[in-house]
């Protein structure tokens, strides 16, 4: 059975603590969210833009993937003759040059609420994924702490990567749907019909497509955030930091924590990405383009034609979201620590 943490808050109370957190930065976040995915999903528009060794198969299946992605894979494919020389007959319209440049577009094309596209996935992903995630962190690193098998030092990182691993494979299905619901502004129906024709030609499994470089993401950015928190929560809080942690101290060592975690693992983030995006897009013609049989050639080939600057695709809206996400969700998790903390004290004098 779970035990109260050293503050004497039970693990019940530690997930309402941290579900609270999950809702705010659901609602507030999500536009940057979509327009993350949105930059990390698109492909070099031309040849040009591409190193030379990588223009004879790339130009012309990325172009074909575009035009097939972006009219629906049920519409007539156009194949252009003359490759690259065909691109100025098509002009996408929502062809990101920027962070300001993919919101204006977004909201200009598909309304403003395409900003929130994938909420009620988030919702249902975020809130109990967070609350498992928060409270397996605290319950671990007691842990650790108890039985002396990680230092005050590595104790958080090794508890963070555990934590966040276990909540990764749990929701790793929901990640994918909120992923295809943020990249491409489709209805629930055409969701569904995608995931069932994955489903028949790969099996259960596909719901479980980015499974890798999401890991590869999360786990290390756990681990970072976790030691970086703790580090700066001690400084700023002093010595007295297990009897009252101030929520201001928290908001700046969790803005700043999630902030050098998002930008060191964003690679994988756009992996994820791509890899989730693809899934659906062109079975349903059975074309099958040149596969990534691991993580590490996927992020080869991103680089191949995108050059480093692709490996970092959606920057500014990962970080423009890390910061203020992982403050506002770590400091309230901390008051919701502190209130039930004075409310299990105000119970037990009251006995």
């Amino acid at each position: 059975m779970a035990e109260r943490d050293p503050r004497g808050v039970s693990p019940m109370q530690h997930m309402v603590a941290s579900g609270a957190g999950a809702v705010v930065t659901s609602l507030f976040m999500t536009p940057l969210d979509v327009v993350k995915v949105r930059l990390q999903a698109q492909r070099p528009s031309a040849a040009g833009e591409l190193p030379r060794s990588s223009r004879l198969w790339s130009v012309s299946y990325t172009k074909w993937k575009c035009l097939l992605y972006c009219n629906s894979v049920l519409e007539p494919l156009y194949l252009c003759p003359n490759g690259a020389r065909c691109a100025p007959w098509f002009q996408d319209p929502t062809r990101f040059n920027g962070t300001m440049d993919a919101f204006v577009k977004i909201v200009r094309h598909e309304g403003t609420r395409a900003l929130w596209s994938g909420l009620p996935a988030t919702l249902v992903m975020t809130v109990p994924a967070t609350a498992i995630y928060f409270t397996a962190y605290d319950q671990l690193k007691a842990f650790l702490h108890r039985r002396s098998l990680a230092s005050n030092i590595w104790a958080p990182m090794v508890a963070g990567a555990l934590a966040r691993l276990g909540t990764v494979t749990v929701v790793s299905p929901l990640e994918l749907l909120r992923t295809k619901l943020q990249a491409r502004h489709v209805s629930y129906g055409e969701l569904s019909a995608c995931i069932r024709t994955a489903v028949a030609q790969g099996g259960w499994r596909s719901l479980w497509l980015g499974w890798g470089p999401t890991a590869l993401r999360d786990v290390p950015f756990s681990a970072l955030y976790w030691f970086n928190y703790e580090l700066l929560r001690s400084w700023l809080c002093g010595p007295h930091i297990q009897d009252q942690t101030s929520v201001g101290a928290s908001f700046v060592a969790g803005g700043i924590s999630g902030t050098v975690a998002a930008a060191l693992t964003l690679p994988f983030d756009v992996v994820k990405t791509q890899r989730q995006v693809a899934l659906g897009t062109v079975e349903a013609v059975r074309v099958r383009p040149p596969r990534a049989d691991s993580t590490w050639l996927l992020l080869r080939r991103i680089r191949a034609q995108s050059g480093t600057r692709g490996l970092f695709a959606g920057f500014l809206p990962r970080v423009i979201k890390a910061a203020p996400s992982c403050a506002i969700m770590i400091s309230t998790y901390e008051f919701g620590k502190s209130f039930f903390q004075r409310l299990n004290r105000e119970q037990r004098l009251g006995h």
